[in-house]
């Protein structure tokens, strides 16, 4: 798991600065998924940059698309990398205090049941409890790893959103990955390919297939997938707009998500009553004002035109919606 990332990445820095108005020499920005510059230290993300921009050179991309700049939606690893405060401030507290309280409620009993108190039931309960914190921390664990250089970074592009006179927007999902792994294929250390599968949902076989690579994904670690339609635009369905993309994380990283102890019965089946009508409404609004920008942008209408999507999207960002659905 990593932090959403969207990169401008442009031939040279004389692209960069023509198109975009960069003028320290770059050859490009990183962005948060919010439009805030994603990278503290300006050498790191030059570096990072660079190696996307010599990547792009081998894999052809320049001349294939005849652009001198690539709009690329990615995920950056580790999460730690970005959500160094999320981890040392939410979820390494809530493990540390979960594991400490747990082991003292351990002795307690082990004490009581040493003096002839019975306690077995309420001493099994408080095994269970710390089996579940520890499997939290390792869950949060996995997504976290000191970033000393760029050596310790990892990206991983899965969209390449718009170029010289044109987005991609046309294009399905299995272009965008194999265009891309052409990309990462160039420069391994650092750009990841994104593992993919193309299900037919009509042939039970193949859902069985994709629902069988999900379980294994997920059972050595993975966070998850995200099942999306194969046309990048879906358009609309029977009962209205289709949901540009579904994230279906597995059991462990839902841990981090929704608490320890989230998959116990009692909490499972006050979890399964929550309404996602309101948040997959959002998720709508908010493509659909994405690719507006991002057309109007590849048209080169004034930049006044492209803010107004920026801005109507900013405003959605505020809407009173669980984070966590």
């Amino acid at each position: 798991m990593g932090s959403r990332a969207v990169a401008v990445v442009c031939r040279d820095a004389e692209a960069a600065r023509r198109r975009f108005g960069i003028t320290d020499g770059a050859t490009g920005t990183v962005y948060t998924r919010t439009g805030r510059r994603f990278f503290e230290d300006a050498e790191l993300e030059r570096a990072v940059l660079a190696r996307i921009v010599d990547a792009a050179a081998r894999a052809g991309l320049w001349d294939e698309l005849a652009t001198d700049w690539l709009l690329l939606d990615a995920e950056l690893m580790p999460w730690s990398a970005k959500a160094q405060e999320l981890l040392s401030r939410q979820y390494a507290p809530v493990g540390a205090a979960a594991r400490h309280a747990l082991a003292a409620s351990g002795e307690a009993l082990d004490a009581a049941t040493a003096r002839g108190v019975e306690v077995e039931a309420l001493a099994a309960r408080m095994r269970e409890r710390r089996v579940l914190a520890d499997r939290y921390v390792a869950a949060y664990s996995r997504y976290a790893w000191p970033v000393r250089s760029i050596d310790d970074l990892r990206l991983a592009p899965f969209h390449l959103l718009a170029s010289e006179g044109r987005t991609h927007l046309d294009r399905d999902h299995a272009w965008h990955m194999d265009t891309l792994a052409t990309l990462c294929a160039q420069d391994p250390a650092l750009l990841l390919a994104t593992p993919y599968r193309v299900i037919d949902v009509t042939d039970e076989a193949s859902v069985a297939e994709g629902i069988a690579w999900w379980t294994r994904l997920t059972e050595a670690g993975g966070e998850g997938m995200v099942v999306k339609p194969l046309a990048f635009l879906p358009g609309r369905g029977a009962k209205g707009p289709v949901q540009p993309a579904v994230k279906c994380r597995g059991a462990e990283y839902l841990r981090i998500i929704y608490g320890p102890e989230y998959d116990l019965p009692e909490h499972l089946a006050r979890l399964r009553i929550r309404g996602v009508g309101g948040k997959r409404a959002l998720a709508s609004r908010e493509f659909a004002l994405g690719v507006d920008a991002l057309e109007r942008f590849t048209r080169r209408e004034p930049l006044r035109r492209v803010h107004e999507c920026v801005f109507a999207v900013l405003a959605l960002e505020s809407e009173p919606v669980d984070p966590r659905l």
